[in-house]
This record gives structure tokens, C-alpha cells and sequence, in this order.
């Protein structure tokens, strides 16, 4: 008996210790990683089962899981996946760290190695770890040197230099906290600075001006509780600020782009089964203006359900208010309610949207995306999609992986459309943008895009990318004055005024194509010390002046983590 006892307290004790390994690895990866590019090409391999890509943030955890999941299935992959594969083991998994693999620049209690020379090794790399049972520590120190060249129309060249640090941990297996926080400066051209990091167009430090050197800022940080109440149940909340996405999109989202300023919220997350729940409310501001008077603060709130089903497709549908002029609504505080039923009874002041998206998962390495957007409440005049307030947009996309049976290729392919006034309020206030940019898709309302991209993988380290976007818009129509003579529902800080037409064409306005090439090649020589050398050109043609506008740059960034 005492035996038995003995035995299951030992098993107890090593699923506990078990347990604890894989809570305590909580951490958000942030959504720049590029091993959120892997585990989609393993997803569309069907090495993966679903990896919410319409939710795209993971834990450390989590990716170890899925890691753990793509390693039973090593022998379905390429001599590269899995070199890819085993550097991401390296990363994360923290619970097999030794001198051996890891590098710790202060010398700490863990056994990693602190020998200089691994500076420049492939082991991976802190400044400071601390790892316990109940608490763990991680301190990377931040760099970045970027060389900026515009070749065309006008020669014109500057240099961008970051400096900053981040820490990240977990407590009592459940408690998550992360804070970054990098500070740069400019050389050369600071407008061009913007072209090269689009960031600075909401940067206060650079928008502002004021000070005789060019710089910005940036910071993020959060709490995080995770928890699983019971087997396979997720459930997490988050107050903070960080970068992420929302819905599906290969190029550009239409719901949550990323390309945008980093909001602040509090967020809920819950799966369980085929089922899975999140809801989350932000705030930022508007455009900036000289004024301080002039500025005011935003929300958004946004509650999305889906329904997975494994080796099939995934189905969502998801909606979202944007409100100002006061503080926070305790009617979209509430997970469980329908915002626009919710926004009418509040006597109809706010911008909501809808949309419906689907995700396939039957066909191996192939898959295919669609998403169908719609601003305000069209519903009732759906009929003639030429009214003004059929501000619907949708998006079509398909990603092959492997074809015609070459190994480490993707080709990715997506058609966006999105009709005039789409992001635009009668509210300017309540416009889906932060800080004058368009929180959804890149292109803006009255607009469409093809989207093509071809992705290889060279070998582990050095991977190929080249995007082609043709782009058409309907612009606005102004006089030499700058006054708005013709509203085609091209701007989304411009909505539709009484004295617009009702009826509006799609790409009605001042007709601009574009064409836009970008060749990526990202080399990783020494873990931790990234090299991106980007070659970008831009053919556009105002269709309605018959101008022509070419224009071109490139730059090489090294970005680095110690």
C-alpha cells in the first residue's frame, strides 16, 4: 500500500513540476516573430490543425505545443523545415536551456553560458534570465541600425538608430508581464525616415517636431492572467499595450490591419472545444493637431465568435463599435451583447461594423480565405450597391505551400475590394482609424487590390520574399484652394455630407493605379542578428490627369537582441 501511495505521489508531483513548465512560459510572442510565418506553413501543410490566425497572438507555451506537435510529424518535412524546426526548439523551449545552447550576458544562478565569444554564436541570447518554480525573468537588451537609400525621383538617403531594452516573465505559473521600451534617432532626411519606417506617421516625438534632432519613441507593455479551468479549457485576460491583429488577410486585414499605432486595451480570450470567444476594448486618439484642445480619445470594442472545425474550415463572425465624446460606455463593457442592437438603443451616435469570415483546412497545402465587411447597417439596401451606404468591403485570398511539389515555396494570392465611404462616420470623431490612419486594410475605402506574394526558404537562415500589389482608388476631388468639390468616399476621415450624392460608382473620383514591387531578403548569420534588405518600387498613374509618377528606394536594416 505504501508502495502504491510512494507512486502516486511521485507521478502527482512530476505532472505538477510538468505543469508548471508549460504554465510558466505564459508569455505573448510578439506578433513581428517570424516563427508565426512557420507555423502557418505548417498549417497549410496540415502538419498543423487550426493556429488562429484571425487571433494571431500566442504564448511561448503554446508555440511550444505546436512545435511539440510539428516535431511527432518530422518525417513529412524538407531538410530545411527541419533545421527551421530545431532552431525554434532552441527559442522555445526554456526547460531544456543549458551552457550549451543559451548565452546569459550577467552572469546568473542557471548554469547558461556567459563566455563573451557566444556574443556572436548561434545559442540563444539574454542579457539577464532568471528561472524559478513560481517566477521567471528574461531582460534583452534591443538595437536597430537601418540605412535608408531613395533613389528615385530625388536622391536622398537617411539613417535610423534604435536603442532599447525589453523584459518579460511569468509568476505563480499564471501571471504574465512584459515591457518594452526603445528610444531612436534620425540622420539625413527625416521626411524620408517615414517612408522607410511608416511608424513615424504616428509617432508624437517625430510628428511634433519640436526638437533640433530628429527622434521617436516606443513602448509597450501588459498583464496578462492565463489559466485552464479545466482540461483543454483557455481562458485569459489582458490589460496593456501591444501590437496585434484581427481577422484574416495575407496582405492587409480588413478588420485589424496592424498597420496602425499600437493600442491600449483589455482583452478576453476563451476556447474550448470547436468554440472560441474573444472580446476586447480599446482606446487611442485622432489625428494629431497642433491644438492641444482639438485632441480627444477613441474606443473601440469588438467581440468575435468562431466555430473550428478540425480538417474542415473555421467560421467567425465578429462586430465592433467606435465611440468618443465620452468615457467608457458600460454598454460595450459587456462581452455577451449584440453592439449594433446595443448602439441603437444609445440613440444611434456610434460607428459599428460586422463582418463574416471563413478559413479552409481540407485540401493540403492549400488554403483559401474569404471575409465579407460591412460598415454601419447596410442590410436593408443591399439591393443597389450603388447607395452611399453600402459601405461593404470583402476579400478573397488563397495560400499554396509547396508547389507543383517544391519544398520551402509559397505563393500567396488575395483580392480585396472595398466600396466608397467604407472606415468613414458622419462623425469625424468616430472615423475606424487611429491617429488619421485606417485601422483596417491598407488601401482605404474605394479602393481594390491584387495581392501576390512568392515566399522561399532558402535554408534556415536566408529567406526570399518578393510582393507585387496593384492597387486602384477613387480619390476625393479638390479645387487649387484645397476645398472638397466632389466627395467620392475615397478619404475615411471624410464622411458622406448631406449635400453628397447618394448614388456613388465604385472608383468613381480621382482615378489613381498603382503598382507597387518589394523584393525581401532576410539573412540571420548569427542568431539573434537579423539582416533585412528591401528594394521597393512604385509606378502610380493618375488616370483622371493623365500624370505619371514613378518612384523608388531600398534599405538594409540590422536589427539586433542580447
Amino acid at each position: 500500500m505504501k508502495k502504491i501511495i510512494k507512486t502516486l505521489l511521485l507521478a502527482y508531483c512530476l505532472f505538477f513540476l510538468n505543469s508548471s513548465l508549460i504554465l510558466s512560459q505564459q508569455e505573448n510572442v510578439p506578433i513581428d516573430h517570424p516563427i508565426y510565418i512557420f507555423l502557418k506553413e505548417m498549417s497549410v501543410k496540415n502538419i498543423l490543425a487550426d493556429i488562429h490566425d484571425d487571433n494571431p497572438l500566442m504564448s511561448r507555451a503554446e508555440v511550444k505545443n505546436y512545435l511539440d506537435e510539428i516535431n511527432s510529424k518530422v518525417n513529412d518535412l524538407s531538410a530545411t523545415e527541419k533545421n527551421i524546426l530545431k532552431k525554434y526548439q532552441d527559442e522555445f523551449y526554456d526547460d531544456k536551456a543549458t551552457k550549451d545552447n543559451t548565452y546569459q550576458m550577467f552572469a546568473g544562478g542557471l548554469g547558461y553560458s556567459n563566455d563573451a565569444s557566444d556574443l556572436l554564436s548561434q545559442k540563444i541570447k539574454y542579457a539577464l534570465a532568471y528561472r524559478d518554480t513560481g517566477a521567471t525573468f528574461y531582460l534583452n537588451i534591443l538595437g536597430r541600425i537601418v540605412h535608408g537609400q531613395n533613389i528615385s525621383p530625388q536622391a536622398q538617403n537617411t539613417e535610423l538608430f534604435d536603442l532599447g531594452f525589453r523584459f518579460r516573465g511569468t509568476l505563480f505559473d499564471k501571471l504574465v508581464y512584459s515591457l518594452s521600451v526603445i528610444k531612436g534617432g534620425i540622420k539625413g532626411s527625416a521626411a524620408f525616415a517615414a517612408t522607410i519606417d511608416p511608424r513615424m506617421n504616428y509617432n508624437f516625438k517625430y510628428v511634433e517636431n519640436k526638437e533640433n534632432i530628429g527622434n521617436y519613441d516606443f513602448t509597450e507593455g501588459y498583464l496578462r492572467y492565463y489559466t485552464e479551468p479545466v482540461k483543454k479549457m483557455k481562458l485569459s485576460f489582458e490589460i496593456g499595450r501591444e501590437k496585434m491583429t484581427f481577422g484574416y488577410g495575407y496582405g492587409s486585414k480588413l478588420v485589424l490591419s496592424g498597420d496602425h499605432p499600437v493600442l491600449d486595451f483589455v482583452k478576453l480570450d476563451f476556447n474550448y472545444g470547436i468554440f472560441s470567444f474573444s472580446s476586447w476594448m480599446a482606446s487611442t486618439v485622432g489625428a494629431f493637431d497642433t491644438a492641444r484642445s482639438s485632441d480627444y480619445t477613441k474606443f473601440i470594442a469588438t467581440n468575435r465568435f468562431k466555430l473550428s472545425f478540425k480538417n474542415l474550415f473555421d467560421f467567425g463572425i465578429g462586430e465592433s463599435i467606435i465611440y468618443s465624446g465620452r468615457g467608457v460606455d458600460l454598454a460595450y463593457l459587456n462581452p455577451f451583447a449584440f453592439y449594433k442592437y446595443d448602439e441603437m438603443s444609445l440613440q444611434d451616435r456610434d460607428n459599428a461594423t460586422l463582418w463574416l469570415d471563413l478559413q479552409t483546412h481540407f485540401i493540403k497545402n492549400l488554403e483559401f480565405q474569404a471575409t465579407f465587411f460591412l460598415d454601419d447597417d447596410p442590410l436593408g439596401n443591399l439591393q443597389d450597391l450603388s447607395n452611399f451606404i453600402n459601405k461593404t468591403g470583402y476579400q478573397l485570398g488563397a495560400f499554396w505551400y509547396s508547389p507543383f511539389s517544391i519544398n520551402d515555396l509559397s505563393f500567396v494570392f488575395e483580392y480585396t475590394r472595398i466600396r466608397p465611404y467604407v472606415y468613414s462616420h458622419d462623425n469625424p470623431q468616430d472615423t475606424y482609424t487611429a491617429w488619421g490612419q485606417v485601422l483596417g486594410h491598407r488601401i482605404g475605402p474605394n479602393s481594390d487590390e491584387i495581392f501576390l506574394r512568392a515566399s522561399y526558404n532558402l535554408n534556415d537562415w536566408i529567406r526570399l520574399n518578393f510582393e507585387y500589389q496593384y492597387v486602384r482608388h477613387g480619390d476625393n476631388i479638390y479645387d487649387a484652394q484645397g476645398n472638397l468639390i466632389y466627395n467620392a468616399g475615397g478619404d475615411p476621415l471624410v464622411g458622406h455630407r448631406l449635400s453628397d450624392p447618394i448614388i456613388i460608382q465604385f472608383l468613381s473620383g480621382e482615378r489613381i493605379n498603382t503598382n507597387v514591387f518589394t523584393f525581401d531578403l532576410k539573412l540571420e548569420p548569427v542568431r539573434q542578428f537579423v539582416f533585412d534588405i528591401v528594394y521597393n518600387g512604385i509606378i502610380k498613374k493618375n488616370i483622371t490627369r493623365d500624370i505619371s509618377e514613378n518612384s523608388s528606394y531600398g534599405y538594409l536594416k540590422l536589427m539586433f537582441e542580447l
